[in-house]
């Protein structure tokens, strides 16, 4: 007598039927852990087809502007506009950091951007201090980011003549972090601020001066 075959079980909660193939896993899983568990406890690859489409149904967390720190500076809103060279420096630094530095999501990015504003607040104050990270992977962003900002403000003081200050560097790592609040999902493992900006400003495409909903 044959014996019929045993159903197939999802690779994760190993109870439902898979319905989907899942990169992350490297295995089926069904629809219902594919949702709960994408960036939670799978690290989902950027082009996985389910995460782009949950990428465009998700929906913003509800936050409280004033609970963001240093949510009381104010930036003009034509900020990234009327300093182009400044945006581009810093999405550059900040995007070549996230891409030489393994396993980075979103809140090593926040708590990098947090301690690299208060970093130049302080510069603003006339001291020298810096607040660096103790979070490893936060670190090495806030570190690489450091060294690129340091390297192209000598590059355009060298090409223009024009010098780039501290507060201008403040406020477009303040308009990222704006944005990095407002778009993280709050999954565990999020990345879709890094998944965003690795769209909008791929290598040497010049900041859009839009990508600041935040600014107050």
């Amino acid at each position: 007598m044959k014996l019929a075959p045993t159903p197939m079980k999802c690779v994760i909660c190993e109870v439902r039927t898979p319905r989907r193939y899942c990169p992350g896993v490297r295995g089926e899983i069904c629809s219902v852990c594919c949702g709960t568990e994408r960036e939670n406890t799978v690290d989902c690859p950027f082009d996985c087809t389910y995460l782009r489409e949950a990428r465009l149904r998700e929906k913003p967390l509800e936050i409280d502007l004033a609970s963001i720190p240093f949510a009381d500076i104010r930036i003009p809103a034509r900020f990234v506009e009327e300093h182009p060279r400044v945006g581009q420096l810093v999405i550059d630094a900040l995007m070549d950091a996230i891409s030489s530095t393994a396993g980075v999501i979103d809140y090593d990015v926040r708590q990098a951007l947090d301690s690299l504003i208060r970093t130049y607040k302080t510069l603003q104050s006339g001291l020298v201090y810096e607040t660096r990270p103790e979070n490893p992977l936060a670190a090495a962003i806030y570190d690489k980011m450091q060294r690129a900002i340091a390297e192209g403000r000598k590059e355009i003081a060298s090409n223009s003549g024009v010098s780039v200050r501290d507060a201008e560097i403040m406020s477009m790592l303040l308009i990222m972090q704006r944005v990095e609040y407002r778009v993280n999902n709050g999954r565990t493992r999020g990345r879709a601020f890094i998944d965003s900006y690795s769209r909008q400003f791929p290598a040497d495409t010049p900041p859009n001066p839009s990508p600041s909903p935040l600014i107050v």
